[in-house]
């Protein structure tokens, strides 16, 4: 397979979290040629919405995603009345930002709850809540589903076949407004991702997270992979995505405590530019 467009590479500012602000992010990738950036919003909010939206511009850098919104699921109404407030306030954000589109981490269980399926609907409610206010705003909204291994704490969506069913129950028409994120860290493993990929389609398909699965893995969240350092078949994902009509960025996105958060992000950058085009 050919290597991936170089212009269509994006770094989430995950990957360089452990030395960077959104500032310093803006301007690596400004500096080694990288057209995409997907803030957090912790550090969107420490350097500010207005500042960073007009140094992104400056820099003519595209916003792939603002991350993130979600976390649906709550104990009782007060909370789930302020998550909703929460995504509100980040789909004006994302808007600030030209964001392609803020990304879904849906929320596991409530605090105390052991009731999974109850927690999947208060998701589906709370999207629901949030998307009128999504489509005014012209952000679309990305279902991002995480390894089961998260299902308790951050989300209760974990496969691609579920993040679907939440698309078409939310937006029979297709209209766009409503999505998913496929990251390749949580999904690769899934025997249904090359027919849900297709399933998804066009329409669906709003963003593509990649990184890479190590063996062994010593922590189930700070210890992600560069692309080629695991054993994701990367080329393989990036061709169902193709396929099924996808054609945006690719967005790095590397929690990495005792490796690449330690190390100069500009050798970072570098090394995730390689291996885009070597491996992905």
């Amino acid at each position: 397979m050919a290597a991936p467009p170089a212009g269509l590479l994006s770094i989430n500012t995950a990957t360089t979290r452990g030395r960077w602000g959104l500032a310093e992010a803006i301007e690596g990738c400004a500096r080694h040629g990288i057209r995409g950036i997907s803030p957090w919003r912790d550090l969107l909010h420490a350097m500010g919405v207005a500042n960073a939206a007009r140094a992104i511009r400056a820099r003519g850098l595209t916003v792939t995603g603002l991350c993130r919104g979600g976390m649906f699921s709550a104990r009782n109404a007060r909370a789930r009345k302020a998550n909703i407030a929460d995504n509100l306030r980040a789909i004006d954000e994302a808007h600030a930002l030209e964001a392609q589109c803020l990304v879904l981490v849906v929320g596991g269980l409530a605090e105390g709850s052991k009731d999974i399926a109850g927690a999947r609907a208060q998701v589906r409610d709370g999207i629901a809540a949030i998307l009128p206010h999504a489509k005014a705003a012209g952000i679309p909204l990305a279902i991002e589903p995480l390894h089961p291994m998260y299902a308790a704490d951050r989300a209760c969506v974990n496969t691609l076949a579920q993040a679907l069913d939440l698309c078409d129950a939310l937006d029979r028409g297709r209209t766009g407004a409503l999505g998913v994120a496929v990251d390749a860290y949580h999904v690769w493993w899934d025997p249904q991702l090359e027919a849900q990929i297709r399933r998804a389609g066009k329409r669906r398909l709003l963003a593509y997270h990649i990184c890479d699965w190590l063996v062994p893995t010593t922590d189930l969240l700070l210890d992600r992979g560069m692309m080629g350092d695991g054993v994701i078949d990367l080329k393989r994902i990036r061709g169902w995505m193709m396929r099924a009509g996808y054609r945006g960025f690719h967005e790095v996105e590397i929690f990495s405590a005792k490796n690449w958060w330690q190390r100069d992000p500009d050798e970072v950058l570098a090394i995730c530019k390689a291996r885009y085009r070597r491996v992905t």
